[in-house]
This record gives C-alpha cells, structure tokens and sequence, in this order.
C-alpha cells in the first residue's frame, strides 16, 4: 500500500496566522493544512479562543452577540488569556513536543491588537499577563493577512452568518485593530511576515506555502547541520 512519507523534525513548530476580520486566515489554514500534509508533515489546525472544551466554552462567552451584560475591557482581555493558558498546556505545547506543525488562527498578537490598540488597555500589562499565562510561549513565524478595515467587514458581511460581538463593533475600532497589527508587525518583522490579504484566495495562498515551505526546509537543513 503506497502511504504518504511523513517527515522526521528535531522539533515540531508553532505558526500563528493573524490578522482583521475578513482577512481570510480560516480559508488559508485550510489550505495550507491540506499541502503540508501532502508534503509529508504532521499538522495540528486550532484556533482562538478555542482549541480545547474549556477554551471552546469560553469562545462561546467572548463572542456571543446575545448576551444582556456587558463585557469590560478587562474581563474580555482576561478571559481571553484564560482560555489561551489551556489552550497552550492541553494542545499547543504538546503538540510541538511531538513534532507537528501547529497552525493556530489567531495567538498573542490578536490580544495586543484588539485589547490592547482596539480597547485602549495597556500593552505593556498585556504583555506581562500573556506571558504569565502562556509561560513565554510565543509562534516560530506569525503569517500576518492584511487587509483595510472595511474591506474585511464587507467580507464578513457578504459570507452570510450570525455576525458576533466583535463583527459588530464600529468601524474605528477595527481601523485601531489594524493599525495596531501593522505596528507589531514593523517591531517583530523576523518573526512576522506581511501578506496582502486584499487579493484573489488562489493568489495569496500561493505567496503563503512558498512562504511556509521555504521557511520550514530552511529550518530543518540548520537542524541537520547542527
């Protein structure tokens, strides 16, 4: 029976793809999933929150468009790091142990951008929160779908759907969520690649894999030359 070889990696890696809404980064880690799959690597596929049911049940709290109380700042930015911790201890970091490729739809850099630039709170207690909840965990290489604000609403908006609370917050605010992309981009750009999201799927998938490809093949022959 003719089986897919898998690749042996010293060590597995954890790739982030971030990004506004209507970036299309769901779409791409679909894509991306299926070729390094049959390029022989084992792939993990989360997201955030969620991942785990604890995190799942949090998601569900985060984005309900229903819910009769408000949500402070505070408790948003919170929970979210909550449901990161065990997102991270049941399924990021075991799964990198093992030697797989995790691609994870959203991590740290949604929380500085939508809490952080989005809300208004400090980045600096963001950053210190993250790392106490992730112990330090942070992606090999952050893929960063880039498109204007209004461009992905009206993405959004057109795939049909219940939008959810954060679909529904006023076009500033995901002006602010942008820009602060942008911003933690330009100061990490070894670990964060910009992808102009404002183009054909086929196209920015093709930019992506090559990307990822490259990156991974380049990572593994400096293992071997260790």
């Amino acid at each position: 029976m003719n089986r897919t070889r898998r690749r042996s990696h010293p060590r597995g890696a954890f790739l982030t793809f971030e990004g506004p809404e209507g970036s299309g980064k769901s779409t791409q880690i679909l894509y991306l999933t299926r070729t390094l799959r049959n390029a022989g690597y084992h792939v993990t596929a989360t997201r955030e929150p969620g991942g785990t049911k604890i995190a799942e049940a949090i998601r569900k709290t985060l984005l309900s468009a229903t819910s009769h109380e408000p949500i402070t700042a505070e408790s948003e930015a919170l929970l979210m790091l909550a449901a990161r911790s065990q997102h991270v201890a049941q399924l990021i970091r075991p799964a990198v142990a093992r030697g797989s490729v995790v691609l994870c739809d959203r991590f740290a850099d949604s929380t500085f951008a939508y809490q952080g630039f989005g809300r208004g709170l400090s980045l600096s207690w963001l950053r210190t929160a993250n790392e106490a909840a992730t112990g330090g965990v942070m992606p090999d290489l952050t893929l960063l779908l880039d498109v204007p604000a209004s461009v992905g609403l009206r993405r959004r908006g057109q795939a049909g759907g219940n939008p959810n609370r954060l679909d529904r917050e006023a076009l500033t605010f995901h002006q602010r969520v942008r820009r602060g992309f942008l911003s933690l981009a330009s100061q990490a750009r070894r670990r964060v690649k910009l992808i102009d999201a404002d183009r054909p799927a086929e196209v920015v998938r093709a930019e992506i894999e090559a990307l990822v490809l490259g990156w991974l093949r380049t990572r593994e022959r400096r293992a071997g030359a260790r």
